[in-house]
């Protein structure tokens, strides 16, 4: 939002940094632990029995605390107080729907590649899906509950207004159910 006034401008601004960002992370941490950044992906991977309970119960707050974390760095780095509560409402129907596709799709492309053991492709896979998906959906494609919950503490082009949490995530879990039935 400091770069451009226009809304289309900035939401290419973000969906590029994202791309990048998130391809790098995936591909850097991936080795690590899995790049386990969702807890929607890591239930899906739960239900397949692909994870543990443990692995489970231990990265799902590391996940949120992350996402919150990252907000009140990008709040900070912005010269903007370190923790707002966002007034971004965006709750539609439209936009339920395209937190549903945009998380489908998202566990889709994950668990196909790993049926296909294409595991090498994940991160500029996941990185193309979602950026794409910031400008075919409606919601601009959070489809990731931990990140859901960390928008909310950024009042900015990002935010999400608590009001709006709960549906999102909702979607964000049907999305989930729908995709693992999918792939």
């Amino acid at each position: 939002t400091n770069l451009s006034a226009d809304a289309g401008i900035a939401l290419l601004i973000n969906t590029i940094s994202t791309i990048f960002a998130l391809a790098l992370l995936i591909v850097i941490i991936g080795p690590v632990s899995g790049a386990h950044f969702n807890p929607a992906v890591s239930l899906a991977l739960l239900l397949q029995k692909k994870m543990t309970a443990a692995k489970f119960l231990a990265y799902v707050p590391a996940q949120i605390l992350g996402a919150i974390a990252g907000a009140i760095l990008a709040n900070l780095m912005f010269n903007l107080e370190a923790v707002q509560i966002s007034e971004n409402y965006r709750i539609s129907s439209g936009t339920l729907i395209g937190e549903v596709l945009a998380t489908a799709g998202l566990l889709i492309v994950i668990l196909v590649l790993i049926k296909r053991n294409q595991e090498n492709i994940i991160a500029i896979s996941v990185a193309a899906w979602i950026g794409s998906a910031y400008f075919f959906t409606s919601s601009t494609s959070f489809a990731n509950p931990a990140v859901t919950i960390g928008r909310v503490f950024s009042d900015t082009f990002a935010g999400i207004s608590p009001d709006s949490l709960l549906p999102f995530v909702g979607a964000q879990l049907v999305g989930m159910a729908l995709g693992l039935l999918a792939a």
